[in-house]
């Protein structure tokens, strides 16, 4: 089974590594020539240049906010930051710095929100809570699957879902796994478990029968009606 080079590429490069002669995808899509690589390279590289040339923009609309900028407008841009590192977990490089910038700007304009709002601890709650979630997402974000899965134009269709997740390498399977919900956790495993048996009836891929155990636990661990980390 292919290892996914998760080296700094693009998700349109690395969802093309993930299928390279892996036998979990239909044969024709195991298929990944040179050209075709080196096109999806140029496509996540393009990606790059469109976002550094929005981000610059964001950043100096953060950089010219006022003491009495209204609020929406501050909201609206710190979901755009929120956006953006979403975003920029999705492209090829090392994007370390961008996401340092992008975390101070946020923590920024958090402090400025925190500020008005007083000893009021109903909207402090709020925001402490929010941070949380934010921080979770971030994190679940740096995971390439993750990143690929979430993306506005994800380079994963529908029908390469399970084997996706059943080619994720266990150390990251796991919190990938926190995308989804209970409800959601149990259609992959039995679509997971019913695919693996048609493909692998032999259970020759050892690896991939060895995540559907995790995806099993992963799904009778959940408490009932419990949400995904997207949400």
């Amino acid at each position: 089974m292919n290892a996914v080079c998760a080296e700094q590429v693009g998700i349109r490069e690395q969802h093309l590594l993930r299928r390279k002669d892996n036998p979990l995808f239909e044969e024709s899509r195991r298929e990944v020539s040179n050209e075709v690589l080196a096109g999806a390279r140029l496509q996540d590289g393009a990606d790059l240049d469109h976002f550094m040339s929005e981000f610059q923009q964001l950043v100096q609309r953060a950089a010219a906010l006022e003491p009495n900028t209204p609020s929406e407008t501050i909201l609206e841009i710190k979901e755009a930051l929120d956006r953006s590192y979403q975003q920029c977990c999705t492209l090829p490089g090392d994007q370390g710095a961008v996401k340092t910038a992008i975390r101070r700007l946020i923590d920024t304009i958090m402090r400025a929100v925190e500020s008005g709002i007083g000893n009021d601890a109903y909207a402090r709650k709020q925001l402490e809570d929010e941070t949380v979630a934010r921080d979770l997402h971030f994190r679940l974000q740096e995971l390439p699957l993750v990143a690929a899965l979430t993306a506005e134009h994800s380079p994963i269709p529908e029908d390469e879902l399970i084997p996706s997740l059943l080619s994720e390498p266990v150390a990251t399977l796991e919190p990938t796994l926190q995308l989804f919900d209970e409800a959601q956790l149990a259609t992959i495993f039995n679509e997971a478990r019913t695919f693996l048996q048609h493909r692998d009836p032999e259970r020759m891929l050892v690896d991939a029968w060895q995540r559907l155990q995790l995806i099993e636990r992963s799904w009778r661990d959940r408490p009932a009606g419990s949400n995904g980390g997207h949400a």
